[in-house]
């Protein structure tokens, strides 16, 4: 089955919605480089288009009505929107699932050292990463230190064009016989992932260093300098201490985060493509956000998940295995006036979910690595996969005929432009989504999403054509499912 490139289908209104919208979305990337960072640009974005606060609703006593608009965020990493339908939510909801983490380096909780004249900071990757693609490159630190007085300092160096940037050094050309014999896995390994954050002493007269002199009187003076002991990574402290009033202990109650330094990019001469971090899998959580907010009144109650930690298992307090959806689902049926656990069991396990996550792109570069009938092309729109897992399938949702047959359906209608893939070869390995834990409620799920090319790299692809489809898929979906 051949599918025709999407870009052929536009005429000229249609490719100036796809380029206003494909801009909003570069932005949005550039605004969310973490998940904190995505949920603060998410929340601003619903609140302006008529979301309120679930928890504040329930505190007041309100009740929900057909029409109304309510989001719940948990630990400021995850979120769950919810518009309220005109049949009673026990008949099940119409669900957008994504996740908003992606592959990085995280700053581990004694971090901080010096070495051979240079200070850095310690890691440990977080997610799935070829650690030699991260070496050599600017990197921006992003997050948040929590200090012991509760008081937050938000962190956000390397994005600006007068910003410093960090990286990680590799070994040179010159030197690295016995490097490049090595494998890809081993090249760079994971402890050699440190950042340099810096390579100048704090520099005192040695009058000072014992016992503190009058500024006034102490600059006229010309006296002898001193490094002293680990002087480089006095000296960041020292900034720490001036710029952000941190001390080393700090660090043990921070989330600071190490990305691409850089804003997101149109890429090629057509300005087709974009080129990003983090596409994976903000692409389909950007996407499914907007459909939400452009679908007007619905039979069925809409729903928009956007969680935390899928790169590591969905695990955790804001993963999808917590209980975060199903509690606000729970709070929401009952400002409904329709809660009990029966009819939360019955609205979950009659529900038609869209779980999205990017879908490896056929490059010819490593054509030997897919199945060319049953891989995603750039271009073809958005892509569905009917499973994901690895090798005999472990690990997957595997989405129903009827099921499938319903969105074909539901996408003919709207003419959206579709594809189907698997992701990359049976036997080579394989991935796998939040779509198999919603599945636990008997609900129907598939897998649906972007090609990405390059992923989980620190720079990602993706064809402009593809993320607006995959927008106009998630609407037309919002609206007509209905199984």
């Amino acid at each position: 089955m051949e599918r025709k490139n999407v870009w052929e289908t536009y005429d000229a209104r249609e490719l100036k919605k796809l380029e206003a919208f494909c801009k909003d979305y570069r932005e949005f990337l550039d605004q969310g480089k973490t998940e904190r960072e995505c949920i603060d640009t998410i929340v601003n974005t619903i609140e302006d288009a008529g979301y309120r606060e679930l928890e504040t609703l329930v505190k007041n006593g309100e009740k929900l009505k057909k029409g109304d608009k309510v989001y719940s965020v948990w630990m400021n990493k995850s979120i769950v929107m919810f518009q309220i339908g005109a049949k009673p939510m026990r008949d099940g909801m119409n669900i957008l699932g994504a996740h908003i983490d992606s592959p990085r380096l995280d700053i581990k909780q004694n971090p901080l050292y010096e070495e051979g004249g240079f200070a850095y900071l310690d890691t440990h990757y977080y997610g799935g990463v070829k650690k030699y693609q991260w070496v050599t490159i600017p990197l921006a630190i992003h997050g948040v230190v929590v200090k012991k007085d509760g008081t937050t300092v938000e962190i956000h160096i390397g994005e600006n064009d007068d910003d410093p940037v960090f990286f990680v050094s590799d070994l040179l050309i010159h030197l690295a016989q016995e490097q490049l014999e090595k494998k890809a896995a081993k090249v760079i390994e994971g402890e050699a992932l440190d950042i340099i954050i810096g390579n100048k002493p704090l520099v005192m007269d040695k009058k000072s260093k014992n016992k503190k002199e009058d500024a006034s009187d102490s600059h006229k003076k010309e006296t002898e300098k001193s490094a002293g002991r680990e002087a480089v990574k006095a000296g960041i402290l020292n900034i720490l201490k001036e710029n952000y009033e941190l001390e080393e202990e700090d660090f043990i109650s921070a989330e600071l985060e190490v990305v691409p330094a850089g804003r997101a990019r149109e890429a090629g001469l057509d300005r087709s493509m974009i080129l990003a971090y983090g596409q994976d899998d903000r692409v389909c959580a950007y996407t499914s956000m907007r459909a939400m907010l452009d679908v007007g009144e619905t039979d069925r109650t809409l729903c928009c998940i956007l969680v935390d930690k899928e790169e590591i298992g969905s695990v955790g307090a804001t993963g999808m295995q917590s209980r975060f959806f199903e509690n606000a689902a729970a709070e929401v049926m009952e400002l409904c006036g329709e809660y009990s656990e029966l009819n939360l069991r019955k609205c979950l396990s009659r529900c038609c979910m869209l779980s999205s996550d990017v879908s490896s792109a056929f490059d010819p570069s490593y054509a030997g690595s897919f199945d060319k009938k049953n891989v995603a092309y750039l271009g073809k729109g958005m892509v569905f996969n009917k499973f994901t897992g690895a090798r005999g399938k472990a690990g997957s949702n595997d989405a129903n005929a009827e099921y499938i047959a319903h969105i074909r359906h539901i996408f003919d209608k709207k003419k959206i432009c579709f594809q189907t893939a698997e992701l990359g070869k049976v036997d080579l390995g394989g991935g796998g989504t939040i779509a198999y834990i919603l599945a636990l409620y008997g609900m129907n799920v598939i897998d649906s999403g972007v090609a990405v090319l390059n992923m989980h790299a620190p720079w990602e692809a993706t064809s402009k054509a593809d993320v607006y489809e995959a927008y106009r898929g998630y609407k037309a979906f919002a609206e007509g499912a209905s199984l």
